[in-house]
């Protein structure tokens, strides 16, 4: 289920996003960006009260390992 959020003074997308989903890989920002149109017209340090919603992602993540020998 999607979520909302309702800004909080000197919030930023980008913060908002790595709060609610842990990450800001794999095009969440873009996302989000896409699901709210109405972003594009708000400056980069919003103000308190832009309602945004936070859809749905399925968030794939990678193991990476650490390879001791060639």
């Amino acid at each position: 289920m999607a979520a909302s959020y309702s800004s909080v003074e000197n919030d930023t997308v980008d913060y908002i996003v790595w709060k609610h989903y842990g990450t800001q890989t794999a095009r969440v920002v873009e996302r989000v960006f896409d699901a709210n149109p109405h972003l594009a017209r708000q400056p980069l340090v919003l103000p308190a009260g832009v309602l945004i919603n936070l859809p749905d992602l399925e968030l794939t993540t990678t193991k990476q390992g650490v390879r001791l020998w060639t």
